[in-house]
C-alpha cells in the first residue's frame, strides 16, 4: 500500500528515511499560502494538454520560475486564478478535478506520513482537519458526525476569489486519492457536494468519484458511513506517527498567525452551519467572552466584522458559482428570513443580491472583462479533445 499512495519521494523501501528527509527540509506555509507540492500535477497536466504554460503563469501574476524547484509555497489566491485561466485556455470545465485526482499522499509531505500512521480514519481524518496547515494556509477542513454519517468539509478562506470552486473540487479529488490510498483503491462515498453550477458534461466527476455528485451545493464536501470512521489502517506505525506528530507541532509554532486570522479561518466553516456564534467561538479559544472582544479590539477588529466578512464572502461565492436560489443562500447563511439577507447584503456591496449576480456571473464578466485578464472570472465551458473524457479521468484513479 505505501508504494501505490506514493509515499517514498526518494523511491527508497525505508518509510522512516522519508520521514527524516521530511524533517530536514519541511516548512510551513505563511497565512495564504499552500505548499507547491500539492498542486504539483497542475504543471505535469498542463504540459500534456499542449498549453501556453509560461503564458498562463505569467498572466496570472506568478514569477516565470514558478515550477522550476526555487519556491516551496505559492499563494492560494493566485494559484486560483491560475486554474481558472487555464481551465478557460484549455476549454476544460473541470480541470481542478484533473488536478486533484494526480495527486497523492506523498504531496502532504509530513502531514500525509501522519495519515498513514494513523491508527483508524477517523485518528486520519481528525489529523487532517488539525493540521492540515501544515500545507496549506488557504483552507480548512472539517469533520462532522451525524449519527449514521459524517460529513468532511472545505472551506476555503476567501471563497470568493477567482478559480474558488476549481479550487474545491481539486481538494476533494485529493482527499478521495487519500481516502483510497488508505482504505483501499474500489472505496467511493456515499455522495460529494459542489458550490458550482453543474458544467454541459459530468460524466469526468461521476467517473472519478464513483459516487452521486450534487451540484449548486452551499460547501465543498464528502458525505461517508460513519461506520467507515472506525476502519483500522494497516501497516500504521505508532512510533512513527509520534516522531511526525513531533515535527509537526515544531512546524506549528514556529507559524505565525494573529488571532484575527484564526478566526477568519474558524468562521468560514462554521458560517454555513450555522456556528456564527462568538461564545462559541470564544469557548474554542478557551477564554471567556469579554476576553475574547478585547482581544480582537486590540487587533482593530470585532467579531460581528469579521462575521459579516465571512458571510459576505461566502454569499458572493455562492451567488457567482452556483444557481442556488437566493432564499436558499439566505437560509444556508442563518438568516432569518431572505428580505433579512437582501438587506444585509445591499448594506455590504451596494447591490440586492439579485443584482449583484446578474452583474458577477461567471458568464458576464467575462465578457465585461474578455480584454483584462486580471479581472476575469473563469466559465463553465465544455471540454474539447480526447484529453477531457471520462477515460482519461478515471484512468487516474
Amino acid at each position: 500500500m505505501l508504494s501505490s499512495a506514493g509515499l517514498h519521494t526518494g523511491g527508497g523501501p525505508d518509510e522512516a528515511v522519508a520521514a527524516e528527509s521530511f524533517d530536514a527540509a519541511d516548512q510551513a506555509p505563511s497565512s495564504g499560502f499552500i505548499h507547491l507540492d500539492v498542486v504539483q500535477a497542475l504543471h505535469t497536466l498542463l504540459v500534456e494538454l499542449g498549453a501556453d504554460l509560461d503564458g498562463l503563469i505569467g498572466e496570472a501574476g506568478f514569477d516565470p520560475r514558478l515550477f522550476d524547484g526555487s519556491s516551496k509555497f505559492v499563494s492560494f489566491t493566485a494559484l486560483g486564478r491560475l486554474i481558472a485561466l487555464a481551465a478557460e485556455r484549455t476549454r476544460c470545465a473541470h480541470l481542478g478535478l484533473l488536478v486533484g485526482q494526480r495527486t497523492t499522499l506523498a504531496s502532504l509531505g509530513l502531514l500525509g506520513l501522519l495519515l498513514r500512521n494513523s491508527a483508524s480514519l477517523r485518528d486520519a481524518l481528525r489529523a487532517l482537519e488539525a493540521h492540515l496547515c501544515v500545507r496549506n494556509r488557504g483552507a480548512v477542513v472539517s469533520l462532522a458526525v451525524h449519527d449514521d454519517i459524517a460529513v468532511l468539509s472545505y472551506a476555503l478562506h476567501e471563497p470568493e476569489a477567482e478559480g474558488a470552486a476549481l479550487q474545491s473540487e481539486r481538494a476533494l479529488a485529493t482527499v478521495i486519492n487519500v481516502l483510497r490510498a488508505l482504505c483501499g483503491v474500489e472505496w467511493a462515498p456515499l455522495e460529494v457536494l459542489l458550490p458550482r453550477s453543474a458544467p454541459p458534461d459530468v460524466t469526468p466527476y461521476s467517473a472519478f468519484f464513483h459516487a452521486p455528485v450534487r451540484f449548486d451545493q452551499e460547501t465543498a464536501a464528502l458525505v461517508l458511513p460513519t461506520e467507515l470512521l472506525q476502519q483500522r489502517i494497516a501497516g500504521a506505525d505508532p512510533a512513527e506517527r509520534l516522531k511526525v506528530e513531533d515535527r509537526i507541532h515544531q512546524l506549528e509554532v514556529a507559524q505565525t498567525s494573529t488571532l484575527t486570522d484564526e478566526v477568519r479561518e474558524n468562521l468560514q466553516t462554521a458560517v454555513t452551519r450555522q456556528r456564527c456564534k462568538v461564545e462559541k467561538v470564544a469557548r474554542l479559544r478557551l477564554v471567556n467572552r469579554r476576553t475574547f472582544s478585547r482581544q480582537l479590539r486590540a487587533e482593530g477588529t470585532s467579531f460581528k466584522q469579521l462575521s459579516n466578512e465571512a458571510q459576505f464572502r461566502v454569499a458572493k461565492h455562492l451567488l457567482a458559482d452556483t444557481c442556488m436560489a437566493i432564499g436558499h443562500i439566505s437560509v444556508a447563511l442563518d438568516f432569518s428570513e431572505p428580505a433579512a439577507f437582501t438587506h444585509a447584503f445591499r448594506r455590504w456591496s451596494g447591490l440586492t443580491p439579485s443584482a449583484w449576480r446578474q452583474a458577477n456571473r461567471v458568464e458576464t464578466k467575462r465578457d465585461e472583462n474578455r480584454g483584462d485578464p486580471r479581472l476575469r472570472r473563469r466559465r463553465d465551458i465544455g471540454c474539447s479533445g480526447p484529453h477531457f473524457g471520462a477515460t482519461a479521468v478515471s484512468g487516474q484513479q
